[in-house]
Order: C-alpha cells, then sequence, then structure tokens
C-alpha cells in the first residue's frame, strides 16, 4: 500500500500511509488508537475506497471494490469482534454462502465436515467437532475458528486486528505459536496489537502510524520496546505508573462473607479512603462477577456489602451511595455505540440535573464539556456517535459517565484492556489524580506489571474466592501468579 489517504466529512484520518508486506512475513502495524490503523486495514479489506495512493498485489496495482473482492484476491480480516453467528455449528459458520453441495444442489454434509476437519486440525482445534455449536465454543476456540475460516479462502494474506485482547497468557502463547506456523507456510500476516511483548516474540517488522501519518518500518531484531513506544506517541514515556497517594485510615467499603450462589465464596475485604486495591486472577476467576456483585447486579446469597455504612443490594443503592462501575466489556455493557458521546456522558446524571422531569440543556452542555476537556477525550462533536470513537476514547466516555457522578469509589475492571500505551498513561494519571482526592478505586486487571504498579495492596483471586492478599510492596508476579493458580497462603506461597 502506496501514499494511502483517506478523509471522512473533510477530516484526513491517512495522510499518506505505506506499508509492505512480504509472503511469509508477520508484520506489526503499531500505533495509538485513533492513528488510522483500522481505517488503513478497512480499505485493504474493501471497506473503505482510498482518497489517494495504489494498492499493489504480487506486484500489480489492483483496485478493491468491496469486500467479497478482497477476499476473492485472497486478502483475509480477521476483527477484534467476532463475525461468527453463535446457533450456526462450526462448519456452517466456516462455509457460510460456500456450502459445498452435491450434483442436485443438496448440500453434502459429509464433505463440508471432512473439509472443516481438516482446517479445525490445521489451528489445533481437532478436538472439536466440526457440529459444534459455536455457542458451545469458549472465546479462544472461537479466535482459532475465526482463523480456521480464513484459511477457508485459501488466503495469501491475513490481517489479525487485536487477536489476543480477550485471551489469557496460555491461550495467547497457542495464538502466537499459531501464527508463526502460518508464517512457516508462507503467509503473510498483518498483525495489529498494543501488546508490545508479543510483537517481540512473533512479529518481523514494525510498521508505526501517528494521527494517520507514516512514521516508519524497523525490524523486530534492531529496534527496543522503548524506542516503539517512543515512534507510537512522539514521546519518551519514562514513567508509565505514577508515584501513589496515600490512603487515609477510613474505611470506606466493607465486604464480609460475600456468597454468590455458583460464583462467588465466603468473600472478605476492606478497601480504604484514597486506597487502590488491585485484584488479580485467571479467567474465570470470579473477578468479573465480584466486580458485579459489588455493584448490586448480582443477588447476594449471605453476607453484606456495605459502603460507608449503608448496605448495598442494587445498582441503584450503589450509584446513590457513590459507586462506580467500570465495566470490562465497555462495547457491551459500558456505553450504548449508537448513541452520542453527549448522551453516554449524562446517562446516569439524568435523575440529577431534570428538575421535576425536565432536563436542564445549559447544566448538561456545561457537564459535557468539562469532561471532553478534561479527559481529552478526541471527538470533534459531542454529537459523534459514540461506536465510532477509537477504543481508548471510548474508555474515557465510559469513565467520564461515572466521574461527573462525583463517585466516592470506582470499580474498574480491564481499565487498560485493548487500549493503546499513550491512553495507557493517561488512564493511569486519571487513577492517581482521583486517589489524590481521596477517591478509592478497586482495580481489577490480567495485566500483573498495571497492578503491581498501581495498587496499594493486591487481592487474589481462584475459582470465585481470595486465595491470597499481600501489600504491594511484599507482591511479585511470581506470587500472584502462585495464589492465581490455587495456592493457599498458609501453603508457603506468602
Amino acid at each position: 500500500m502506496k501514499e494511502i489517504k483517506k478523509s471522512f466529512s473533510g477530516i484526513q484520518v491517512l495522510k499518506g500511509v505505506n506499508i509492505e508486506v512480504d509472503k511469509g512475513e508477520i508484520v506489526a502495524l503499531l500505533g495509538e488508537n485513533g492513528a488510522g490503523k483500522s481505517t488503513l486495514m478497512k480499505i485493504l479489506a474493501g471497506v473503505y475506497e482510498p482518497n489517494g495512493g495504489a494498492i499493489f498485489l504480487n506486484g500489480r496495482e489492483v483496485t478493491i471494490e468491496n469486500p467479497r473482492h478482497s477476499q476473492d484476491l485472497k486478502i483475509s480480516i480477521i476483527h477484534q469482534e467476532f463475525n461468527l453467528i453463535p446457533d450456526l455449528t462450526v462448519m456452517e459458520n466456516i462455509f457460510l454462502g460456500r456450502e459445498s453441495k452435491k450434483y442436485s444442489g443438496v448440500i453434502d454434509w459429509k464433505a463440508m465436515g471432512i473439509k472443516t476437519k481438516k482446517l479445525l486440525e490445521k489451528v489445533g482445534l481437532q478436538h472439536i467437532p466440526p457440529e459444534t455449536l459455536v455457542v458451545d465454543c469458549s472465546v479462544a476456540e472461537r479466535q482459532l475458528i475465526e482463523i480456521s475460516k480464513a484459511l477457508s479462502f485459501e488466503s495469501k494474506l491475513l490481517i489479525m486486528d487485536e487477536p489476543t485482547a480477550t485471551l489469557n497468557n496460555e491461550e495467547t502463547d497457542t495464538l502466537l505459536q499459531l501464527m508463526a506456523s502460518l508464517r512457516r507456510d508462507g503467509l503473510g500476516i498483518i498483525f495489529i496489537t498494543h501488546r508490545l511483548e508479543e510483537v517481540m516474540k512473533v512479529a518481523d517488522r514494525i510498521v508505526v502510524l501517528r494521527d494517520g501519518d507514516y512514521i516508519g518500518t524497523e525490524k523486530v531484531s534492531e529496534v527496543t520496546k522503548d524506542r516503539m513506544v517512543t515512534m507510537m506517541v512522539g514521546r519518551d514515556i519514562e514513567d508509565l505508573f505514577p508515584s501513589r497517594s496515600k490512603p487515609s485510615d477510613d474505611v470506606v467499603l466493607k465486604v464480609e462473607n460475600l456468597t454468590v450462589s455458583n460464583k462467588l465464596h465466603d468473600i472478605s475485604f476492606e478497601v480504604k479512603g484514597g486506597e487502590v486495591l488491585g485484584v488479580a486472577g485467571l479467567l474465570g476467576s470470579g473477578k468479573t462477577d465480584l466486580s458485579k456483585a459489588l455493584f448490586g447486579i448480582y443477588n447476594i446469597q449471605h453476607g453484606q456489602v456495605t459502603m460507608l455504612g449503608e448496605e448495598i443490594r442494587t445498582p441503584k443503592q450503589a450509584i446513590d451511595a457513590g459507586i462506580g462501575l467500570v465495566t470490562d466489556d465497555r462495547k457491551g455493557e459500558g456505553l450504548i455505540l449508537d448513541l452520542p458521546v453527549y448522551e453516554n456522558l449524562l446517562l446516569p446524571f439524568y435523575r440529577k440535573i431534570s428538575n421535576t422531569g425536565i432536563l436542564k440543556k445549559a447544566k448538561m452542555d456545561e457537564i459535557v464539556k468539562k469532561w471532553i476537556n478534561d479527559l481529552k477525550i478526541k471527538v470533534h462533536a459531542p454529537g459523534v456517535e459514540s461506536g465510532k470513537l477509537s477504543g481508548g476514547n471510548q474508555q474515557k466516555v465510559v469513565l467520564g459517565k461515572w466521574l461527573q457522578m462525583n463517585p466516592k469509589l470506582l470499580i474498574l475492571n480491564e481499565p487498560t484492556r485493548g487500549i493503546d500505551i499513550g491512553a495507557k498513561t493517561e488512564v493511569y494519571k486519571i487513577i492517581k489524580d482521583l486517589t489524590d482526592q481521596g477517591i478509592s478505586i478497586i482495580l481489577i486487571s490480567s495485566e500483573m506489571p498495571e497492578l503491581l504498579g498501581m495498587a496499594h495492596r493486591i487481592a487474589v483471586m481462584h475459582e470465585g474466592k481470595i486465595s491470597g492478599e499481600m501489600k504491594v510492596e511484599e507482591a511479585t508476579q511470581e506470587k500472584i501468579f502462585y495464589f492465581a493458580t490455587g495456592g493457599e497462603t498458609n501453603a508457603g506461597g506468602n
């Protein structure tokens, strides 16, 4: 792709971008959220038409007319959000619209099953029968099914957009090994990720974009992580994690023997004013269930949650007591994507700014303007649909939604998942500013460096229980992993 340009409504989002991929090469496409990575890939996938530049395939200039044409050219894209139909089988999803048929026109299920089995074996899913419903497959299995689908087109170029964002460490390693195997088979891969350690493990080269500009390309063997960060954000990030605030001695949240049927078992802890309590654990450990129980979404079977002495049983009680929940699924639960930024920011606040049911426009405008400015949300106008923002800016809208409620406690579940390093530093600074004001944070994260860099204490979960708790000064990644895999405090792991 040479000198690719693209504008939307007169705003230039790609300003002459170049990217080249060889046969049997993995190129990591890097850049902050909003740098133009997804737009560039959608041009290659036939979703958008470029306003300038040229695309060459095997040395021949091509005009990609639509997504089907892109597939015909042996280009496949695997989006961050899966494009699978849950209630269809694996083989129906892989060959949707391209079913094997007999001479009579009847679908040849046997032939399709054999093809599917071969594709699944290639990605390490030989244990899954082709007739399995996708709804019964795990997130990691769905990711590999998407790759099987791409391989069914006999693709020569595979675009992978944040393929590891929802995977745990073991699943990520499996996927990276598969990518290396596909490279050996001669496939060209464009790998979009924010996880630089994955780039160092599997990519051959990096291409960096910043604000729609082409910054450059480097061989991975000749570049450091610090250099990648500097290329992406245009500045050195020396201190990723700010210094910690000093918590007060006052207990804000008290959780006693919290039990939620089949989810959480006998959980007890306290959070003090201005404290960051980190919560660690592997996938399925109960971290997300804990966040929902504290916010009153689940029925508590036994025990209680109290916020400044007030018992919490419902989300309304939680909000009224000053608790905000930033969910780990910002697109499914944190935002209404079809609504503008303006309305998403105001959603929990409408009750407080209405006068006998009538909303005060001037007050609403003032609130929205404040949070767009304070959080540096990159949006051309407050009326822009939230779904059109980059991941980092969407996350800021979710944060702003709760911050304008003046919370006393914020539950942040995976607040930096899928956002770039520049946006991460901004989120960490927001957390630091909040704790300086005495606001308490429960930071639930799969990233151990994030917990070690931000928390005052770390509680580790395993199978719905807290298996260990430690001050951050005593914590290491090894200790956290020990407790996360079922080790107990009195078993020598502390």
